[in-house]
Parts: C-alpha cells; sequence; structure tokens
C-alpha cells in the first residue's frame, strides 16, 4: 500500500533502514555545490577522478573518517563499490591466506548471507549462532567455539533487519577479527585497532549508495588467492589509492560532507550520547506499551534499527497509512521479518523520535 502525501506543513521523518535519511546541512551544501564545485565550473558529478578537485575531496573524505575514527597509521582506507554483498567474496579471497577455514558468528539474515557466501570459498565454522531464538540476540563470547586454525574470524555487529547490536569487541587472540559495521559504523567510538578488517555499505549510516568503506590492516593486503579476479584484491585497491577504476565519486563527495558534519557537532562520542538518547525514548516506549512489542533481548538491542511489532493482528497496514499522513515514512519492517522497523541513524534527529512517539500514542489510544 502506497502512504499518502503528508501534509506539506508539516515535517517528514524518514526512517528508512537503506538507503537512508542524510543530514539537511549536507543536501543543502551538496545543492548549494551542484552546478559549481568551489569555482571549478564543474559538478562532482562531471570531474575526472584524477584531476586535482576531486583528487582534494577523496583526501579530506579520508583524512576526516580516519580522524573520527582515530583509524592507525598501520591501516588502509578503500573506497569500493559492490555492498557489503561483494565483501562477502573478497573477504575469504584476501584474507584465507593458503588456509582452508574461517569461523563466522551468525546473529542474523546479514550473517546468514555472509556464511553462504563464505561457504563457496572455504569451510565454514559457525562459532555461534542465535537461530534458537530466532535471531533476536547474540551469543556471549563464553559460548563462541572458535577453531584453532581459522584464518580469521567474523561477525556482524549490528543486524539491520533483526536489530540486533553487539556492543562489545570480541577476542580472537592472534586471529584477524572481521566485522561488517554497515548500519552502526561511526553511530559510536570503537577500537580500530582490535580488528584486522572492517567494512561498511555507505547507504545506512554514510552517504548515499553505490560507496563501500574497507578499513585493513596492512598486513592482511597482499595475500590473495591465485585467481583472485584483479578488482577482487585488495592489492590492487590499496596500491592505486581507490583509483584503480572510476570510484562513486558523487558518493565519496557526500560522505566527505557528512564526516565535516559529525566533527561539527563534536565526533562519534557526542553523537553516541545523542544516540543513545534518541533510541532510549523509543525503548522506553515499546516497554510501558502493551500495544507495541520489541522482540530483541535487552542487552542487543541496536539503537540504530529498532523493529516492533504491533500486538492486534491486522492493523499493520493502518499504522503505515496514518503514519505517512504525518509525515512518517519507510517504516514498514523488512518482507522477510514483517511488523515495523524505525531506523535512527546519526542524521535522524531527537525531534524525529518524539514526533513517532507522539503518533504511535495516538494510533494505540484509537485502536487500543
Amino acid at each position: 500500500m502506497t502512504s499518502p502525501k503528508p501534509d506539506p506543513m508539516s515535517p517528514v521523518y524518514n526512517f528508512s533502514a537503506g538507503p537512508a535519511v542524510l543530514p539537511k546541512e549536507v543536501l543543502t551544501q551538496a545543492r548549494e555545490e551542484m552546478l559549481d564545485w568551489h569555482g571549478s565550473g564543474m559538478s562532482v558529478m562531471e570531474m575526472s577522478h584524477r584531476g586535482k578537485e576531486f583528487l582534494q575531496i577523496a583526501s579530506e573524505a579520508e583524512a576526516d573518517f580516519r580522524e573520527l575514527l582515530q583509524i592507525p597509521a598501520n591501516y588502509k582506507v578503500l573506497f569500493l563499490q559492490g555492498g557489503a554483498h561483494l565483501q562477502f567474496s573478497m573477504i575469504p579471497l584476501n584474507l584465507l591466506r593458503g588456509r582452508s577455514k574461517a569461523d563466522y558468528v551468525s546473529t542474523g539474515i546479514w550473517s546468514e548471507k555472509a556464511i553462504a557466501e563464505a561457504a563457496r570459498f572455504c569451510e565454514v565454522n559457525v562459532a555461534a549462532s542465535s537461530a534458537d531464538r530466532n535471531f533476536t540476540y547474540a551469543p556471549a563470547q563464553d559460548a563462541w567455539q572458535l577453531s584453532a586454525d581459522a584464518a580469521y574470524v567474523h561477525y556482524t555487529s549490528n543486524e539491520t533487519i533483526g536489530g540486533v547490536e553487539i556492543f562489545w569487541t570480541p577476542e580472537t587472540g592472534d586471529v584477524p577479527l572481521v566485522a561488517d559495521m554497515s548500519s552502526h559504523i561511526l553511530s559510536r567510538p570503537i577500537d580500530v585497532s582490535r580488528y584486522g578488517l572492517i567494512y561498511a555499505g555507505a547507504q545506512k549510516n554514510i552517504g548515499p549508495a553505490g560507496l563501500t568503506i574497507v578499513i585493513v590492516r596492512d598486513d592482511l593486503i597482499g595475500h590473495a588467492a591465485a585467481g583472485t579476479p584483479t578488482m577482487l584484491d585488495y592489492r590492487i585497491h590499496a596500491d592505486n589509492g581507490s583509483m584503480y577504476n572510476t570510484p562513486p565519486t558523487f558518493a565519496i563527495y557526500i560522505a566527505g560532507l557528512v564526516f565535516k558534519w559529525l566533527k561539527a557537532r563534536g565526533g562519534l562520542a557526542a553523537m553516541e550520547k545523542t544516540n543513545i538518547l534518541k533510541s532510549a525514548l523509543l525503548y522506553d516506549y515499546l516497554d510501558a506499551s502493551d500495544f507495541y512489542h520489541s522482540p530483541v533481548a535487552v542487552e542487543n538491542r541496536s539503537r540504530m534499527n529498532i523493529p516492533f511489532t504491533l500486538n492486534k493482528a491486522g492493523l499493520d497496514a493502518d499504522f503505515l497509512q496514518q503514519a505517512g499522513q504525518y509525515g512518517l515514512l519507510q517504516l514498514k519492517g523488512h518482507k522477510l521479518v514483517g511488523g515495523m522497523r524505525a531506523s535512527l541513524y546519526n542524521a535522524m534527529p531527537v525531534e524525529g523520535v518524539q514526533a513517532l512517539l507522539q503518533f504511535m500514542q495516538e494510533f494505540e489510544q484509537a485502536n487500543a
């Protein structure tokens, strides 16, 4: 069902899980620079990726990204394409390094996709899984059955669809830790030095679709399996400054503006405080209500993606239709799990959550 057009006099809040909301300040700046970037006479979309103008944009974007996450010097930052799906293949192709096994932790649909793809290249040991409770929690570290001979350990630190987030960093000893951080990267500080590789699709919390960022430790580069296609070799991209082929230039430009926006707001520690506030507002209401239900274990509730259900069958369509009239968009849950989902990425203001809560309260009162 298509939601009705929101009242043009009311604010519109986009709760999409991705592509997702971007800061208004960023979109405004991009609009102002659309036809002429800094007096160059060109739009960023028209620039050569090897010209001085775009090289400046890319260099500043990487520098700001490194500053935000305090990325050590012995890590490369790669601006790639193909989304997390392509990383599911690139990781085993590059990180097996002659070994035949990798450990994976399964906490939801994205973990399962990563596992299925890795199994094309190596033996996958599922070290832990939360399938027994329909992926509504994350197994504690002491439940992980890690292999002594694994080439790396992979986990998804935030499951976008199921709303399960792991807030602690797993201990894997000398075995490289690999994390899919697509839907929570930049929402809180992380210790990059604890990881061998981190990857994230941009379309959730960084910028528009088309860009994937990989942070990879230097010693893990240059060991691609024989026969690995050139475009899937991290060394090729690292040696060419992420410009072996034409990169997603406009997506990198927007990401760079988002990085500057984050810095201006106080960085990731400040952003984490805001994200805790936003998510707590919604979770507190869900917990106090008999009409709505949050299925995720309290200790693993994502701050970025909050799924919930209505306790009365048959009201989902009415909820979404009326939410659209309030200017509350993209609240439909993923097709594989149903229900509702509110994604509260960095660019979602507190006012958006407050508007959602007001509508949910009114809807509950009208339908209880």
